[in-house]
């Protein structure tokens, strides 16, 4: 008892700041209308002094990772089975075939631009499937690397800015091609990164089109589970100097995994499936900010404006690839 009364004060400091930085992002959107994700890491990071204190470090790191896999396990009550009876499975086979296709040519395209295949994975992950969650995600399984806290911020920065653009640009894009409610939901909710851009976008053309967009892009969620999965197995080998392999399925992906079926089998009443999405994304600000807070302002620069061509090159691909198939009557 003493022990863990003893670990919670150790990581309490650090806890506590990474929560007051998202608090300040989720007032700053919530009443200025910037993006939260993007808010929460450009607040952390002039605090990356205190990942470096002795008394908020520990917590910091806990926040960075331990809130991000609760987060990311509570995004499971947020998806179902029945989602996809009201889109169709051909376009849901579309959806995982644009998202496997994204990650694939973002890994060959990451060695063109002189990055290494995790950093391919990272962006191609976050572009294809749901834009900071997801790129949370994949780094927590990815092998330990010098530029990890770099790389992540750096992904989460753009695909937030791209993210924030494409719900700007998108909707006048689809008005544009003359695409129906149903088919502009499916258009946004298929390209767009995140979950509040898609809201956002789709429900600025028309409440059919906002529902349409935000089932479209819980199904792109529910593909984070089996990339997460696929990714573990793909870099699963010895780590350096410990002699331990990363977990096989890592337990936040089960947690979501089982939150997803119970879901699916209605065992959640929906005031709580609504709470639990409330307090996942909280707790996901709260691990951005973190992550920003652990990142070094000076080496986010070295990261080059070849890859943010190349998250501008995955942004367009991913739109090309669901817009194409619509336009043709395919889907």
């Amino acid at each position: 008892m003493r022990l863990k009364v003893r670990g919670l004060r150790l990581l309490a400091p650090g806890v506590m700041l990474a929560i007051t930085v998202a608090m300040a992002a989720q007032f700053l959107s919530a009443n200025y209308g910037a993006p939260v994700m993007l808010m929460a890491i450009l607040l952390g990071m002039p605090l990356h002094f205190m990942a470096e204190d002795a008394r908020a470090g520990p917590g910091i790191d806990f926040a960075a990772r331990g809130l991000l896999r609760t987060g990311v396990a509570l995004l499971g009550l947020r998806v179902s089975v029945d989602m996809v009876a009201r889109i169709g499975w051909p376009f849901v086979g579309l959806l995982a075939l644009s998202v496997a296709a994204i990650i694939l040519l973002s890994v060959a395209l990451a060695r063109q631009v002189g990055r290494d295949r995790a950093f391919g994975l990272l962006t191609g992950g976050s572009v294809a499937i749901c834009g900071a969650s997801a790129a949370m995600a994949i780094a927590s399984v990815l092998p330990p690397r010098d530029t990890t806290e770099r790389d992540l911020s750096f992904t989460v920065i753009t695909v937030t800015a791209l993210s924030t653009l494409a719900m700007i640009l998108y909707p006048a894009l689809a008005t544009m091609l003359g695409l129906d409610a149903h088919h502009a939901g499916l258009f946004l909710g298929g390209t767009i990164h995140d979950v509040a851009q898609v809201v956002g976008a789709g429900y600025s053309l028309s409440d059919d089109a906002g529902d349409t967009a935000t089932v479209v892009k819980l199904i792109r969620v529910t593909m984070l589970a089996p990339v997460v999965l696929v990714a573990a197995l793909a870099l699963r080998r010895t780590a350096p100097g410990t002699g331990r392999r990363p977990p096989l399925l890592p337990g936040f992906v089960l947690a979501f995994l089982l939150l997803a079926a119970a879901n699916s089998l209605h065992l959640v009443p929906e005031f709580v499936s609504d709470a639990a999405s409330a307090l996942s994304r909280a707790v996901l600000v709260a691990a951005v900010a973190a992550v920003g807070m652990k990142t070094s302002l000076a080496r986010l620069s070295d990261v080059g404006a070849m890859a943010i061509l190349m998250l501008v090159a995955q942004t367009a691909m991913l739109a090309a690839l669901v817009l194409t198939p619509l336009l043709l009557g395919l889907v």
